[in-house]
């Protein structure tokens, strides 16, 4: 199997990115490619590993996206504010034109499928990878296994308690809560709040940054409470670039207020990590996600 080439796609909607290698997480090549139309972005991609000679592919989904293979809908974006790629068949528009097994998760989930096969959290269970960007998602492996459900966590856009001195509190930028993770912590969000700034250019504002992991720490309390994860491992542009994973960890543990004793939230320096595999944890973790396509 290690010298088997396998096929990653992290299907992002800003880009996609299309990458080769193999099942002990090393990759080959890889290249980039903008998230366009449905049709001419996976006519693109497919093109690409066309004559790549992989043996699977795994694919990581922007979503929400359907990923029970029992929906009639499996392999489909659902609803997202890509109007365009709404219900398009994006496994099948793949599968089909390369005739090999495809494996099929969102692209969160495939980040933490990274980082328990070859990052810091391997040799876990149960593990939240959350990743902080445009936008807001959340992977979880529980019992060993990814979480789907009816579909899969969309722990983004749990409701916050609003910080008063906050002036989006109430009017955030998710379209769909005003309140939520997402709408008060994603890129958006900041650039709403600060004059069309980025995360990174707000990390050395104490104020902003004490804002944010307010927010962050109210949202990893609910996590640890209904998750009971032994690792939170954090990413994205926001979680990468400011200092609010380290400033969360303080917040996080005046929300659970020492109703949780374990050695874990005794020691959330390593409990609440950033990621560990330099931003590709998303295609390591579809190269495992390839493998187990091809052994079924």
């Amino acid at each position: 199997m290690d010298k088997v080439l396998l096929g990653a796609l992290e299907a992002g909607g800003t880009k996609m990115v299309c990458a080769t290698g193999y099942a002990d997480g090393t990759v080959v090549e890889s290249e980039s490619f903008p998230t366009t139309t449905p049709e001419e972005t996976t006519a693109t991609c497919a093109a690409w590993f066309k004559d790549k000679g992989i043996a699977a592919l795994g694919i990581g989904a922007f979503g929400p996206t359907a990923v029970n293979p029992s929906s009639p809908r499996y392999g489909q974006i659902l609803e997202t504010p890509k109007t365009a790629w709404r219900y398009f068949d994006l496994l099948g528009n793949l599968q089909e034109p390369l005739g090999i097994p495809c494996g099929y998760d969102t692209d969160v989930n495939v980040a933490c499928l990274g980082e328990v096969t070859f990052g810091c959290a391997q040799g876990l269970t149960d593990v939240v990878y959350l990743t902080i960007g445009t936008g807001v998602g959340a992977g979880v492996l529980s019992g060993g296994k990814l979480l789907h459900g009816m579909m899969h966590p969309e722990a983004g856009h749990i409701p916050l308690v609003p910080n008063p001195d906050d002036p989006i509190a109430g009017d955030g930028a998710c379209p769909y809560h005003k309140n939520c993770l997402e709408g008060l912590i994603a890129g958006p969000a900041i650039a709403k709040r600060w004059n069309g700034k980025k995360g990174s250019q707000m990390a050395d504002d104490p104020e902003a940054m004490d804002l944010l992991a307010g927010y962050l720490g109210q949202a990893l309390a609910t996590y640890i409470l209904c998750y009971s994860p032994q690792r939170i491992i954090i990413g994205g542009g926001v979680g990468d670039h400011t200092p609010i994973v380290q400033l969360a960890r303080a917040k996080t543990a005046e929300v659970l207020n020492n109703y949780i004793v374990t050695p874990e939230v005794a020691d959330l320096d390593t409990y609440i990590v950033n990621n560990s595999l330099e931003g590709k944890q998303g295609v390591m973790g579809c190269l495992e996600l390839a493998r187990q396509a091809l052994e079924g």
